[in-house]
């Protein structure tokens, strides 16, 4: 008997994808009591609304943000999210500063090697063509870099470009 095929990763950062930024007002959504919104204001920015979108989704999902941990303690909660596997990024100044000058932004190289094989799409504001190309030069797997605008956080539109991947690695 064989295995199922695991699901594809998700790799979802937290600024800019789900606590949208930058110039304009931007809706806000108060959870019935949180100490960390509290303590972070933007945090009210995280639309509630993704959470059921993201677990309806047929992957798995892993944080891939500064947040590290964090984001299990104070965003998972405001979206209806379990716990969910948390990148830990190196502390590796040399090769960031190495990856930076080549243009990489420096998860790149970290999440190839996390993904070990497996298919991904990772959501971030910071992705540039730079990163796709890397990608699918050092992952053999399809994978989808998609760049999500900081100043409108998730859309209507990536979660279709996300879902349209989604359907046609299954």
């Amino acid at each position: 008997m064989t295995a199922a095929p695991r699901r594809p990763l998700l790799f979802l950062d937290v600024d800019g994808p789900l606590i949208p930024f930058g110039p304009r007002e931007h809706p806000t959504y108060r959870p019935v009591s949180s100490p960390h919104v509290e303590a972070n204001p933007l945090l009210a920015r995280v639309d509630p609304g993704h959470g059921p979108r993201l677990t309806a989704l047929p992957c798995e999902l892993v944080w891939a943000t500064t947040w590290m941990d964090d984001a299990n303690e104070c965003v998972a909660p405001l979206l209806g999210l379990p716990r969910l596997a948390t990148v830990t990024w190196p502390d590796d100044p040399d090769a960031e500063e190495r990856d930076q000058r080549r243009g990489l932004h420096w998860k790149t190289r970290t999440l190839v090697a996390w993904a070990a094989g497996r298919p991904f799409a990772w959501l971030d504001d910071e992705i540039t063509d730079r990163d796709r190309a890397f990608v699918a030069a050092r992952h053999p797997a399809p994978a989808l870099a998609h760049r999500v605008d900081p100043g409108e956080g998730i859309t209507d539109a990536d979660y279709r470009v996300l879902g349209e991947w989604l359907r046609a690695v299954a």
